[in-house]
């Protein structure tokens, strides 16, 4: 089967093209820190891209696969806009999948020679989620290349998680050995290592939601029977809603 697949959660755009056969071409745009996320612009330019490298049309992609977040509110509303409209123009299957059991699925499989330092197959997914905060989620090893949610994902200050680690613990993820991974490790890994737990270096990969990922575990998955029923993972209200409320509220009191 040929899967596209994209993710969009974080300022990150993320594309992958899985050939019949399993080979895997990818794609990514990482925007600097002054730099506006490309998702709008660039995620329909760099999957056409790879479908012309693989010699493949359009025609010939079979199942859409989206990383539903939780993540940033416009990027995923551009990444499941577009799969959805992909989707229905090409009648493609469609499938979500969780951006945060993508980051822990890659590191659940990878060895851990590659950070030094064992974290036994627990994992925390961790995306910046703005305000202070992370979007965690825990989850432990299920396999050589797969992760089960032990924890699912919140929206919680970075100095908490302790109380998330103890949760999942409680849930029968065992003690000790955690893992943390994904942009919101790296912009509070301050705050977070004071925390039982280990960090890859800012610069691996395993901190970026892979979309190759993304096209495996849709593999796995039953597609869509109607592509409305694919909705980004928020998590929480968006900051414009808030802020409106906000007003009203003052309004309301004669302030």
């Amino acid at each position: 089967m040929i899967v596209l697949g994209f993710d969009t959660a974080t300022r990150a755009t993320a594309v992958a093209l899985m050939l019949d056969g399993g080979e895997m071409l990818r794609a990514r745009d990482d925007p600097g820190p002054d730099e506006h996320p490309g998702h709008a612009t660039r995620l329909l330019t760099m999957a056409g891209e790879l479908l012309a490298t693989a010699g493949v049309g359009w025609r010939g992609v079979e199942r859409i696969a989206v990383g539903l977040g939780p993540g940033t509110f416009t990027g995923l509303r551009v990444g499941v806009a577009t799969a959805r409209g992909l989707a229905q123009s090409l009648s493609s299957e469609l499938v979500g999948v969780s951006s945060s059991l993508a980051l822990a699925t890659a590191a659940a499989g990878t060895p851990d020679a590659e950070w030094a330092g064992p974290h036994e197959g627990r994992v925390l997914a961790l995306i910046d989620a703005r305000r202070g905060e992370v979007f965690a989620a825990a989850y432990a090893a299920s396999g050589s290349h797969s992760a089960s949610e032990i924890v699912p994902p919140r929206a919680i200050a970075p100095d908490r998680l302790g109380s998330l680690i103890g949760l999942a613990e409680q849930h029968g993820a065992g003690a000790g050995g955690w893992l943390a991974v994904g942009d919101g490790a790296v912009r509070y890994r301050g705050q977070i290592e004071a925390v039982d737990l280990t960090i890859p270096d800012d610069s691996s990969r395993l901190h970026l939601v892979d979309a190759g990922t993304i096209c495996e575990l849709a593999l796995g998955e039953r597609p869509v029977t109607a592509y409305e029923q694919i909705l980004p993972d928020y998590r929480r209200r968006p900051d414009a809603e808030l802020a409106l409320e906000s007003v009203a509220a003052r309004g309301g009191d004669g302030s």
